[in-house]
Formats: C-alpha cells, structure tokens, sequence
C-alpha cells in the first residue's frame, strides 16, 4: 500500500467520539454489579458504547497505520500490535492493553453471548483509562505524522 497523507480531521472526529462514548460510560450506574444489572439496559448500553469506542480507536490507528506508514488493513489485534511496533502508541504496557482491547472488541462481536454483565462492569470501573490514553497517544501520533499539523 502506498502512503498518504494524514487526515487530522479523521482523528480528531473519532477521537471526540470515543470521548463522548467513554463520558457515557462513565455515566453508566455501576457503583456495585447489582446497581449495574437493575436495569437490563445498563450492560446492553454499556457493551454498545465500548463495542463502539473500540472501533472507533481501531480506525484511527488503522489510518495512521495506512497514510503514514504504507500499511493496508489488517485484523484488528493485529493493528493493535503494529501500531506499537510502528510507535504510535509509545508507553509499553499501555501497547499490550492496546492489543487486549483489540481483542476485546473481537469477543463483544464474535462472543458476544460469552461477554458478561460483571466483566463489561468491571472494564467501567478499572480499565476505561486505557481507551483515553490509547486515544490521546495515537492522536500525538498523527500530529507528528502529519506533514502540515
């Protein structure tokens, strides 16, 4: 695949989404499983929203990946991976989450009947961060990316 030219306004369109979508999750009543299953809509909404944000955050680190470094598309861990390995996402640990978000995704689409309500609550509760600094590190990756930014 050639390599061509960054589009800042595609990131920054996907990334104030993700933003939004993780300000909704936030939202979400999820102090205890019990609040975050009393109403059946919560785990439906809260699986929707991060399904996706994830998608989202792939697109972005798919166009990086294709513009900047030539790339064409792959599966969605993979992204992931490459994306760290080309340095879009810098911070170590912060890539291996990257990968297991990938994944992730994967499952709420594919394994859907698999994904419970405790684990969708429990990503809410201590994993949300991940998305905004996957989000933030591949936005600072495409401004250095960009020729004009």
């Amino acid at each position: 695949m050639t390599r061509g030219r960054i589009d800042l306004k595609v990131v920054t369109d996907r990334a104030s989404a993700i933003r939004r979508m993780i300000a909704q999750l936030r939202a979400l009543p999820c102090a205890s499983i019990e609040e975050f299953t009393s109403d059946f809509r919560t785990p439906a909404a809260a699986e929707s929203l991060l399904r996706r944000a994830i998608e989202a955050l792939m697109d972005i680190a798919r166009h990086l990946l294709a513009k900047g470094h030539g790339i064409g598309t792959l599966e969605y861990r993979e992204i992931a991976r490459v994306a760290s390995e080309r340095g879009l996402v810098t911070d170590a640990a912060l890539s291996s989450r990257f990968v297991e978000i990938a994944g992730f995704r994967n499952r709420l689409t594919h394994f859907y009947n698999e994904v419970t309500p405790g684990e969708l609550r429990d990503i809410l509760v201590q994993r949300i961060d991940d998305l905004e600094r996957v989000t933030a590190e591949l936005e600072a990756a495409a401004t250095r990316l960009a020729p004009d930014a």
